[in-house]
């Protein structure tokens, strides 16, 4: 089975460094998400080679719909892995705007159901549902969204929605894929039933075969097969002794108290998902960048001040090309990857890693565009 590679869109700034990450009040290494730099990038991502764009969700982000529709123009053949939240639209009216992304990219919509890992961001939304309601209600969501794409005449009465007689005046010929996300108790079983590909953030070999296995019982349990995806970061060069010079500038950027700061408020934080990133580097002396080096080549280093996704793949090209393949042997078969600055790093790991890669070539480079086109200013 081939690899699925896909890049992530800064929407809420490009940084080179990992303080940026924190201090998004700081203008040193942060270039804006104006309309003009996400064009550029997501040009710069098509070009590369990669399948898709994750277009992120979040307070400091802008509309991941918005941006998707807008980069329609710009691309050509990159497919938009919008990011949303399903509490936050009643799930007729999201179904709706799916089938008019899907007329408008034809047919390049990808969906990452967020459900929210945070009661006290949902809260500054307007959301108080607590966290497993929170899932619960994302079930319901997502039961609704496929039958509305597929059927008319809907009803449906759940403990958080209510549907009379709903359907689109035509049924998606094309159905956009479903990406989701959640380590919880309250997450998997959401995952077994409606989704086509459960992602994972970046952990050890350990702890993505115990979930893939709990998982697919579950999915077997429900009549369905998943695929598995995998969130990291990467930091890829020439040479191994390169790479890690890199991944050292990265930390050593970072202040003492910003790293404190940010790993009090991760060890608070009621997602599953973080709690599993915090246990690769709590307790960790670091006196070296590479005492964060939790499996060959996999480094920790970015969730000391990065919610979400803490880990990046660290080495020459081609040990990161075949730590990728070592993990997609597991049963990984979507990459989802990102790097500071996203621009610059697209092309760096297209031009050098995919090519190592078995991708499939729906998704190989064709240099359809000129590389100049996305870094002019």
């Amino acid at each position: 089975m081939s690899i699925e590679l896909n890049w992530y869109l800064p929407t809420h700034g490009d940084f080179h460094g990992l303080t940026n990450n924190q201090l998004r009040n700081s203008s040193a290494g942060v270039r804006p998400a104006s309309p003009e730099y996400l064009a550029r990038t997501a040009r710069a991502i098509e070009y590369a080679g990669f399948n898709a764009v994750l277009i992120p969700t979040g307070p400091t982000c802008h509309d991941s719909w918005v941006v998707a529709a807008a980069l329609s123009r710009d691309t050509t053949r990159l497919k938009f892995l919008v990011a949303f939240r399903p509490g936050f639209v009643l799930p007729a009216v999201a179904a709706q705007t799916a089938q008019s992304l899907q007329r408008i990219t034809g047919n390049r919509l990808l969906l990452n159901v967020v459900t929210g890992g945070s009661s006290t961001e949902q809260q500054g939304y307007g959301d108080f549902l607590d966290h497993d309601e929170r899932y619960a209600r994302t079930g319901e969501f997502l039961d609704i969204v496929r039958q509305v794409w597929t059927q008319r005449g809907v009803d449906y009465s759940g403990d958080h929605y209510r549907l009379r007689n709903g359907g689109l005046l035509k049924p998606l010929s094309q159905t956009p894929p479903i990406y989701f996300g959640g380590a919880s108790a309250a997450a998997e079983p959401i995952a077994a039933q409606f989704a086509d590909t459960y992602l994972l953030w970046g952990e050890t070999p350990d702890m993505v075969r115990e979930r893939i296995e709990r998982v697919d019982e579950l999915a077997a349990q429900a009549g369905r097969q998943l695929r598995y995806g995998f969130r990291a970061h990467i930091i890829a060069r020439e040479t191994e002794a390169a790479a890690w010079a890199e991944a050292d500038r990265l930390l050593s950027e970072v202040p003492r108290d910003v790293i404190e700061k940010s790993q009090k408020q991760f060890r608070a934080s009621e997602s599953v998902g973080q709690a599993r990133m915090v246990s690769l580097h709590a307790g960790k002396t670091i006196n070296h960048v590479r005492d964060l080096e939790v499996y060959p080549n996999l480094w920790a280093g970015v969730g000391l001040v990065r919610g979400g996704a803490g880990t990046a793949f660290v080495g020459s090209y081609q040990q990161v090309a075949e730590r990728i393949q070592e993990f997609h042997q597991l049963g990984l078969s979507s990459f989802i990857l990102s790097g500071y600055p996203n621009l610059e790093e697209s092309l760096r790991v297209g031009e050098e890693v995919l090519p190592l890669l078995p991708i499939s070539t729906s998704v190989a480079p064709t240099h359809s565009t000129s590389v100049t086109e996305p870094l002019a200013s």
